[in-house]
């Protein structure tokens, strides 16, 4: 049998997909099942004067309307995590009680017997509201005399993080240069495909309570939705079934997942919400916004030896599970993949009348990779050098790695110059640059940008249980859920390999707590490596027990076994052997297992990985056409190492559709928020994501350094996230550069580029 390991094997999952076969939450109806709609707030900030809810509760067909003073003492508030011990957190209720801080902000929900009765008595409920001064500025928000999104705290700081690595004064006084630049990195909408929904039914009898969920992490929604209610863990199940993506949106505890659940419970019947798209826009989480000022002290050769970096972070009114995280996530990996000798990171975090921000694609990794490529960028700029020069100079080399960066990180794997030597010789270079400098002497403005970046993953541990039948037929219980990616292909695919069964045999379970064992979830581009390895080592013992019973049916000893294509046979007389299928027969019957043996064929494993670091170097070429102000991303060229490949079918997908996001970033996407806080990008109409027709032709190119796991894998699901979107912003930089032009925020909208171009840098 050929193995399937580093093949690219269309995707099981498929089939079901493509027939419109698969179940989302959308999709669930249970026989009696209630709908809930919440009215939320049109304000940023307002205080709640009175909320009557008496003609909603008269409509025909509601069965309860609940406001947040109902809730309160029966739904525990919002449970965060956080790694701010200092921090001054400001708990949140589900639904608001006095004061609302956001748009968005749910303050009662309506349930009723079909989702159309629900909204049109929503419409009903009556709120009056005492608007209050909002801010939604970050740096006005640090203001002294700036409106205070808490009234408990004393101003808007939610945290700040100082870290000094290095002796960072003596080196700036060393510098040739110091190179300063300024960055705004705007808000974003993750925008799966399939928005938030719950679907809650509570089973009195057996005493359990079921919720489906489009969540990335079931087993921590399960820990959170038991602490909210007071149940015991035990008697939570959390279903996650399929998932039309969520690129860290989904991986929050939110109020709705909550309230549907207890709302389950109260009524005695099955309680479901689904949230349209306007919902999604404006109360699930957003990503980025943060503003970063840079200095850099560089010595005429290019060196960069230290790096100053303040960084303002956006936090929306609450903190979220990672809300403040990223942003230091985003400090910790400014050093990117170069040798600088020193680092003063400065982070704070702030609270807004917005809704939060959280994990999205990459989670402070983009912000990284971002910040230093534009500064390496500005480097090149300000000494007259080529910018793949600079870079080449300041790479920490191969043979150093592994290397221990300034913050702790410890680098696995890589070699960043030959990731840089691909690139150039894939795109021929010098050869775009005479093309571009030609077109420049026609009138045209040709840019090219470039990036090479580094990121960061795994972060946490997963597990896995596999189980073959007495058939042979083998059961793969994951902790982590692909939502998109591909990876019940990919670990079936190991699994073929490590028990050297057909992979048509083996089916892949995920999603559903009650069946498999605790585990993280999905993020952090760690499906593959931390499930994949988890999986991976209990097939491993599963093997190894295969092997002693075949050893003990062929009277041989277990290290005279070998096995290939299906067969256990022994090693100098192949024709003695035993079938796959009937040494699992074998494992099921007392009779036929060796002293000692215990019966059947199931293995649990928890792995517990080492951090990762997958790396890239890119290259957008782009036409700027100022009278218009259209950026056109001609062509882009991507050479990735995320480790050893399982298949590579999925990883050009994962490039691809990561590319995408990240052109998104840099082109077209934008959360915007009004002067008094309102939302003015609440649908697909204001908030715009790029389309078939915006993509360029993508070269891809791929190199392999093995990672120090059994798996040699790294992680690939936000790597182009992390890296491409830099490359276009410096190319549309390089392209404007005989007008003088920087550029200081993104999205590089047609108004935006415009603007620049023709009226300097007042826009």
């Amino acid at each position: 049998m050929a193995k399937l390991v580093g093949v690219a094997v269309k995707r099981k999952e498929d089939p079901r997909l493509v027939k419109g076969e698969s179940v989302y939450v959308d999709d669930i109806r249970l026989p009696g099942m209630l709908y809930a709609v919440f009215v939320r707030s049109p304000h940023a900030h307002a205080r709640i004067k009175s909320l009557d809810v008496s003609a909603a509760r008269r409509v025909r067909g509601v069965a309860a309307v609940y406001t947040g003073k109902d809730l309160q003492g029966k739904v525990g508030s919002q449970v965060v995590e956080t790694i701010m011990d200092e921090k001054r957190f400001v708990q949140r209720q589900p639904l608001a009680v006095d004061v609302v801080k956001f748009v968005g902000e749910p303050v009662a929900v309506v349930v009723a017997e079909d989702l159309y009765t629900a909204r049109d008595a929503a419409e009903l409920v009556q709120v009056e509201y005492e608007p209050l001064p909002a801010v939604v500025d970050p740096e006005k928000a640090l203001e002294k005399d700036s409106p205070r999104v808490h009234e408990t705290l004393e101003d808007n700081v939610c945290y700040r993080w100082r870290r000094v690595y290095g002796d960072v004064e003596k080196l700036f006084k060393e510098a040739d240069e110091v190179v300063e630049t300024r960055l705004v990195i705007q808000r974003l909408a993750p925008s799966a495909m399939e928005p938030r929904g719950v679907v809650a039914h509570y089973d009195g009898y057996n005493r359990m309570l079921t919720v489906w969920s489009s969540t990335q992490f079931p087993h921590r929604l399960r820990t959170w939705i038991s602490t909210s209610l007071n149940m015991a863990e035990n008697r939570v199940r959390v279903i996650a079934p399929e998932v039309g993506g969520g690129f860290g949106s989904k991986l929050n505890h939110y109020p709705e997942e909550v309230i549907i659940p207890y709302l389950a419970i109260k009524l005695g019947r099955p309680v479901k919400w689904f949230e349209n798209r306007s919902e999604n826009l404006s109360a699930t989480t957003h990503g980025r916004d943060m503003i970063a000022n840079v200095s850099a002290a560089v010595k005429r050769t290019g060196e960069i030896l230290a790096v100053r970096l303040k960084l303002l972070a956006d936090l929306g009114a609450y903190s979220y599970v990672y809300t403040q995280d990223n942003p230091i996530m985003a400090a910790r990996m400014i050093q990117g993949c170069y040798m600088i000798q020193g680092l003063d990171l400065e982070v704070i975090g702030v609270y807004t009348n917005k809704m939060a921000t959280d994990a999205y694609r990459g989670a402070g990794r983009p912000e990284a990779s971002y910040i230093i490529e534009r500064t390496v960028d500005a480097v090149a700029r300000r000494l007259g050098m080529d910018p793949a020069e600079v870079r080449r100079r300041n790479f920490i080399p191969a043979e150093k790695l592994p290397y221990k960066t300034l913050t702790g990180f410890v680098y696995d794997s890589g070699d960043y110059a030959k990731a840089l030597d691909t690139l150039l010789a894939a795109a021929d270079y010098e050869g775009l640059k005479k093309m571009r400098d030609e077109h420049r002497k026609q009138g045209r403005y040709l840019g090219i940008g470039l990036s090479t970046f580094i990121e960061v993953c795994n972060f946490s541990y997963q597990s896995a249980s596999v189980r073959v039948e007495p058939s042979g037929k083998t059961l793969v219980f994951t902790s982590t859920s692909p939502h998109g990616q591909g990876e019940e292909t990919a670990f079936a695919q190991i699994v073929s390999d490590a028990l050297g069964v057909s992979i048509d045999d083996v089916q892949v379970i995920h999603g559903d707590t009650l069946a498999i064992p605790y585990g993280w979830g999905t993020a952090g581009s760690w499906t593959l490596t931390s499930g994949g390895n988890a999986i991976l080592n209990a097939c491993k013992q599963i093997r190894q027990k295969m092997v002693a019973i075949a050893a003990h049916h062929l009277e041989c000893s277990p290290e005279d076994i070998e096995v290939e294509d299906g067969r256990f046979f022994v090693k100098d007389a192949p024709e003695k052997g035993v079938s796959f299928e009937e040494v699992a027969a074998m494992a099921y019957d007392p009779e036929k297992l060796p002293e000692g043996v215990e019966m059947g064929l199931a293995a649990t494993s928890f792995y517990n990985p080492d951090l990762t670091f997958p790396y890239g170097a890119y290259l957008a070429l782009v036409e700027v056409f100022p009278e218009t102000g259209e950026v056109e991303v001609k062509k882009a060229f991507l050479v990735n190492d995320v480790g050893k490949v399982v298949n590579p079918m999925l990883v050009e997908g994962q490039i691809h559709g990561g590319a995408v996001q990240a052109l998104g970033q840099a082109l077209y996407e934008e959360v915007v928020y009004g002067e008094n806080g309102a939302l003015l990008t609440s649908s697909f109409a204001d908030y715009l994501l790029p389309s078939a027709t915006e993509i360029p032709e993508m070269v891809l190119q791929r190199m392999e350094t093995p990672a120090p796991n059994p798996l040699g894998t790294k992680g690939v699901g936000e790597l182009a996230t992390i890296g491409f979107t830099q490359a276009i912003v410096n190319a549309v930089e390089d392209a404007l550069s005989p007008l003088g032009i920087r550029i200081e925020k993104t999205p590089l909208t047609p108004y935006r580029v415009w603007s620049l171009a023709n009226m300097g840098q007042r826009r």
